[in-house]
């Protein structure tokens, strides 16, 4: 398979990613509050502009720095939030992207300060992370690259012989087994 060129690839970005709240002062205040993360814009319809159904909601939107937007909305009319049972909680999670271990380990800290459990530093080999909730549920994690270009050099070498692996066996491939038990990169 031939990877998608500049010309080729369609999407130029994320305009935004959009989950679910419970209430959406609440979201904003506390993404403001813990994250710092400032609050760009509100839209509240009655109707669905993509269906025409009625259903009154507010869309609200957050910066979540380099030109990405978090989004969420609140669904008063609807059946309270839910999550895929069939999907473990570990899986599905926004990742953030913080710009050093300083700052992912005094944002962990502050959130402990504020009574939010958070687990981690948890070192991913290419990355280190932290795992917390926010107000509605959803699972967030902080992470910090600390992967060298060597790294990210051997890992896009082995990634279609993974993929394939994987397709055929469902068992996880070795290829990069230096991620996770310390052998040498070379090995």
């Amino acid at each position: 398979m031939t990877a998608p060129t500049a010309s080729t690839r369609i999407p130029q970005g994320v305009h935004h990613v959009a989950y679910r709240c419970r209430d959406a002062k609440e979201t904003v205040e506390w993404y403001e509050k813990h994250l710092g993360m400032r609050f760009i814009l509100a839209i509240a319809e009655d109707r669905v502009p993509s269906t025409g159904e009625p259903d009154p909601y507010m869309h609200i939107f957050l910066d979540a720095g380099g030109g990405n937007v978090l989004a969420f909305f609140e669904l008063p009319t609807q059946p309270a939030m839910d999550r895929d049972r069939n999907t473990p909680k570990w899986v599905q999670h926004l990742a953030l992207k913080v710009d050093s271990m300083d700052t992912l380990l005094a944002t962990k800290a502050r959130l402990e300060a504020a009574g939010i459990e958070v687990i981690g530093p948890t070192n991913h080999t290419l990355f280190q992370s932290i795992y917390f909730f926010d107000p509605n549920g959803h699972r967030l994690e902080l992470a910090c690259d600390t992967g060298t270009p060597e790294m990210m050099r051997r890992l896009d070498e082995v990634k279609w012989a993974m993929l394939e692996e994987w397709s055929q066996t469902k068992r996880a491939p070795q290829h990069a087994r230096w991620m996770h038990d310390g052998s040498p990169l070379d090995a």
